[in-house]
């Protein structure tokens, strides 16, 4: 039996070798970098020494997660990265759902296009070009926010001095950025679903509203499900690029808007060891399998089809 698999496995690789070719580069790239590095997981529980390498460092047990566990910060960084990746899960999904079932059905399709083109723009900009304009809207002189708020006689904020303001702004600017990219994913479900379900719910008396309401969300569940599953497997890691490149080195900042990412690259700017680095990494990574296997659990009790496994 297992001859036959194996001689199946072979078969279907040569019928479909075109296919499997374009797939090479991603399977190459993720055993060098999912499977190689994984011994260098034991860096975590090392002190490691750059001329002994991986297997003569001597092991030193949990002191380098004492780095990050042990300091006044960890427990408000860990709960400000977990905040700011769920409002960016939810309020981007919930922003490309609505875009998805807007652009659906639009008549004008050159325009829907066209919008969708300009949506997803933002999604090819660096985290650098954007930083720049975030900062014309909110510099504290010249900005365009406080010109406004001037022109109309209403006092000016610093608002790169205001923690309290950040995490909308941040949300708003994560959304605008990455919710073109799930728009056109939600676009090729909503094309997939059987144009016959909705033809036999207009022969029933269903109106559009209806028809969305009973036909595509439920049919873009699975698709919403799988999307978010994948999102919260990387919950415990910040967008280091995006908050780097728009708050910097700002302190008056850190307690709403700072990250797991970083806080360690700035203490291991100064600190520099790579085994307190990789601790953390590893802590990120547990609790996104841990939350990911969680709530795959929940979604196989309460809805089997849809689980992601």
């Amino acid at each position: 039996m297992n001859m036959s698999k194996i001689k199946s496995t072979f078969k279907e690789i040569r019928k479909n070798h075109i296919a499997y070719s374009l797939a090479l580069p991603a399977m190459i790239y993720t055993f060098i970098f999912g499977y190689l590095t994984l011994p260098y997981l034991l860096i975590s529980f090392q002190k490691f020494n750059y001329k002994l390498g991986i297997w003569k460092s001597p092991f030193i047990g949990f002191d380098n997660f004492e780095f990050f566990f042990m300091s006044d910060r960890a427990w408000q960084v860990t709960f400000n990265t977990i905040r700011l990746n769920f409002l960016f899960i939810v309020v981007g999904t919930a922003a490309a759902l609505l875009l998805a079932i807007l652009f659906n059905e639009l008549k004008g399709r050159r325009f829907s296009r066209i919008m969708q083109s300009t949506i997803l723009f933002p999604h090819f900009l660096s985290w650098v070009i954007i930083s720049y304009v975030i900062y014309s809207f909110f510099a504290s002189n010249y900005g365009l926010l406080n010109q406004m708020l001037a022109w109309l006689g209403l006092p000016q904020e610093n608002w790169y001095s205001e923690p309290r303001y950040w995490v909308p702004i941040l949300v708003t600017v994560n959304v605008w950025k990455e919710v073109g990219i799930s728009l056109v994913i939600y676009l090729a479900a909503i094309a997939g679903i059987d144009s016959s379900l909705y033809e036999a719910a207009t022969i029933d008396g269903a109106n559009r509203r209806q028809q969305i309401r009973f036909i595509t969300l439920p049919l873009l569940m699975p698709t919403v499900i799988i999307l978010s599953l994948l999102a919260l497997g990387k919950i415990m890691y910040g967008s280091f690029d995006m908050i780097y490149a728009i708050i910097k080195d700002n302190g008056l900042l850190y307690p709403t808007v700072d990250v797991i990412d970083t806080y360690v690259f700035r203490s291991l700017r100064t600190i520099g060891n790579p085994a307190q680095a990789m601790a953390v990494g590893l802590y990120q990574s547990i609790v996104g399998f841990v939350l990911v296997f969680g709530v795959n659990m929940i979604v196989r009790k309460v809805s089997p089809d849809n689980s992601l496994f």
